[in-house]
């Protein structure tokens, strides 16, 4: 080495001899470029004091060419060999101090020796960072950790270290990338005990803490930081949060594509789920329950089977009543394990269903479905009679079956029969659910357990439009926090709703990309070949947009009830416009069928009336339920009086239709008196002819006793029968317990 050389090193050395001029060189290493007065305020110098002896400092660093002055900025940086050199101190210090066998503790369940240059690579990797800043960031948090003196570290105390470091130097967006998700160790053993408490076996905690993990995913990494906040602060609710890039929401079968032999035309591929046709009526229901076994992973709330009786028809062909009896009690049985699962039941074969070919033993073509209505009314009949049974001494809920009303089913006495039977059903236990397929626009129409509803309005054709598709994804929107937000501004309102209206479709929109470019490895069964295209048609499911609490938007807004006051239910024809208008334009230039819906969601309302009980006060906010647990409404209710219907809510439920595009749910209460089923069979005639409602339900609030297996209409607090107290189960479909 040259003597030249020898001297500059020397001066080098001397320059970082001194604890200030190391000092400064650290700050402009860590800060950037800094002025003459932000480095001496940064050292705590007195300008007035220390003036001379800093000048001497920073006069020494720009002589060894560590520091050099930006003339136009006036400020100081580093030079190549300033930060060379803070590079060098860095590893001299790790040598000089760092504890022997520091060990972290990984994610990877595995013990390593710590090293900072790992925090560096994690920055840049996982948050994006520049690798001069991530360099900078891992010194820091290698700095604090050594001088924590920890005993041991573990991966997510280094990472919490990290990040409180980019907070405090401003860097947020870098560390919400870099935010670990998770559940606090408290949380977790909170989560054994309820689940222990309630029975619900280990599987359901290995859910439960999944499904908290993936929600934190969705609202940090998937939503734009708007929608999340507006989740977050219950103006808006995502259904389903934790499966929202994963699965749909509900799905409509075509039990057909699994009746006819693919295999045997030549059809079937290699990723094509395997499943060969029935060969009789009691492997018809095997092939029903294996499609609700293999689909349960894959949707998030419900899977229905429309026409279920008129593809089962075939089947039932000359087969005793028993037997078909017997078969369908053991597929409830099986049935009801899964949720949300519903049933439509034909009462005649619509003319567009009986002109198709009809799929009977082995997968062969009987004929049209047209042939066989004599055998979709007898096991029609005979599901309405498995259901009186099982439900002896307790209602049935789920499977929900819905019987789907035509005008034409009058004039046949047989589907006459049929329906009295599910009236005398509704009338005891209040179980079946009405569709009412009166209307031009509901003619070909499919329903859920749900409420929602999909109709030939995409492209015309029945089959396309609502059998293998269902609900992609539901956000509802909170109408209440719109009104207490706008505070009576109408101008306002409208403009707040609009924003809301947009987010929930930005959301929907986010979910359908996820699916389309994800969806064929997280969704095999549903989207497994089917004659070249696929099982579920991902673009014809509907986007619904659920809105919550309209009622309590315009007593809000307005303060008088749609249901009384002219002006209330104009404001309300004025939100459902708006609504109806957003939903058709954007569901147009995005391509998809964007729908408006009022569907029954108890934890949307809930949650939504909670939200806003607690920012805007109890006084404030018109609510149903109990001041204890306040909800909003999302099912429409209405009550019997005189034998027929309040005429208000019949008349402005049907000026507010265009908010029920998307499906929704009325429950007539039926309160606790006795009603035969004639009366209301002619209560239901009516309510289909008049086309009122598109579909609802006898709601019936009952007591049953475990102890002497009675059952008694209303909420009983002693059984009548044998005196018991504690053995009494309630059952309240559409209120919180």
């Amino acid at each position: 080495m040259s003597v030249s050389h020898r001297v500059r090193g020397v001066k080098v050395l001397k320059a970082v001899s001194s604890t200030i001029r190391l000092q400064i060189l650290n700050l402009l290493f860590d800060r950037g470029p800094l002025s003459y007065t932000e480095l001496m305020g940064a050292l705590k110098m007195n300008p007035g004091r220390d003036a001379g002896r800093f000048a001497y400092h920073l006069k020494f660093l720009l002589k060894a060419d560590l520091v050099e002055a930006d003339v136009e900025a006036r400020k100081y940086v580093l030079t190549d060999l300033g930060k060379m050199v803070i590079e060098v101190a860095d590893k001299v210090e790790q040598k000089a101090f760092k504890p022997k066998g520091l060990l972290v503790r990984t994610s990877r369940s595995s013990l390593e020796e710590f090293d900072a240059n790992k925090i560096a690579d994690s920055l840049m990797r996982e948050a994006k960072m520049p690798a001069e800043l991530a360099q900078k960031v891992a010194k820091e948090a290698e700095k604090q950790l050594l001088k924590s003196k920890a005993k041991y570290l573990t991966a997510p105390l280094v990472r919490e270290i990290v990040n409180a470091i980019l907070i405090d130097k401003g860097l947020e967006e870098h560390r919400h990338k870099l935010t670990r998700l998770g559940l606090p160790v408290h949380e977790v053993s909170s989560l054994l005990e309820a689940k222990c408490k309630a029975l619900q076996g280990s599987a359901s905690v290995v859910d439960a803490a999944g499904e908290a993990v993936l929600k934190e995913y969705t609202l940090l990494n998937v939503f734009p930081r708007d929608v999340a906040d507006a989740h977050l602060s219950g103006a808006l609710h995502v259904h389903g949060l934790s499966h929202w890039i994963l699965k749909p929401n509900q799905m409509m079968h075509d039990l057909r594509f699994f009746m006819h032999d693919h295999q045997k035309q030549g059809k079937a591929s290699v990723s094509q789920t395997c499943v060969l046709p029935p060969q009789g009526f009691e492997s018809a229901l095997a092939l029903v329950k294996n499609v609700l076994q293999c689909s349960a992973s894959e949707v998030c709330e419900g899977q229905g089977f429309d026409y279920f009786n008129v593809f089962l028809a075939p089947f039932a062909k000359d087969v005793e009543a028993t037997k078909i009896k017997e078969a369908l009690r053991l597929f409830i049985a099986d049935a009801c394990r899964y949720a949300n699962v519903s049933l439509g039941l034909e009462l005649v074969v619509p003319e567009f269903v009986a002109r198709s070919p009809a799929f009977g033993v082995s997968g062969k073509v009987m004929g049209k479905y047209g042939d066989f209505v004599e055998e979709a009314q007898t096991v029609a009949s005979l599901m309405l009679d498995v259901l009186a049974e099982l439900s002896a001494q307790r209602p049935l809920f789920n499977p929900t079956v819905i019987m789907k009303v035509r005008p034409e089913a009058f004039s046949d006495s047989r589907a006459e029969a049929v329906l009295l039977k599910a009236n005398s059903l509704a009338s005891e236990k209040g179980m079946p659910y009405f569709a009412s397929l009166a209307s031009m626009d509901r003619k070909q129409a499919t329903f859920s357990a749900l409420g929602c509803c999909l109709s030939s309005d995409q492209s015309g054709d029945w089959e396309i439009d609502t059998l293998r598709a269902g609900c992609l994804g539901c956000v509802s929107i909170s109408l209440p926090r719109v009104a207490y937000e706008c505070e009576k501004d109408k101008v306002r309102f409208f403009e707040v709703l609009r924003e809301r209206l947009e987010m929930a479709g930005r959301a929907l929109e986010i979910k359908s990309r996820a699916l389309e470019q994800r969806g064929r490895g997280l969704l095999p069964f549903l989207l497994q070949d089917a004659d070249g295209d696929r099982y579920l048609r991902l673009e014809s499911c509907s986007w619904i947009i659920n809105i919550v609490g309209v009622s309590e938007a315009v007593e809000a807004f307005c303060g008088k009830s749609p249901h009384t006051e002219e002006e209330a239910l104009q404001f309300a024809e004025e939100v459902t416009q708006t609504i109806q208008t957003f939903t058709q334009k954007t569901g147009k230039r995005r391509g998809r069928r964007l729908l408006p819906a009022v569907l029954p969601c108890l934890e949307a309302s809930e949650r939504l009336a909670l939200a806003d009980v607690e920012r805007f006060g109890v006084g404030k906010v018109r609510f149903s339920g109990m001041r204890e647990r306040p909800y909003y409404s999302s099912l429409g209710r209405m009550r019997l009086e005189s034998g027929g219907l309040v005429s208000a809510c019949v008349q402005a439920d049907a000026k507010l239709r265009g908010l029920r595009a998307g499906g929704s749910l009325c429950a007539i209460d039926l309160g606790e008196s006795e009603h035969k089923p004639g009366d209301l069979l002619a209560l239901t005639k009516q309510l289909v002819q008049d086309n009122v409602l598109d579909l609802f339900t006898y709601d019936r609030k009952m007591t049953c006793c475990v102890n002497c297996g009675e059952s008694w209409l209303g909420l009983l607090h002693k059984c009548p029968s044998c005196g018991a107290v504690g053995s009494l189960r309630f059952f309240d479909r559409f209120s919180p317990q």
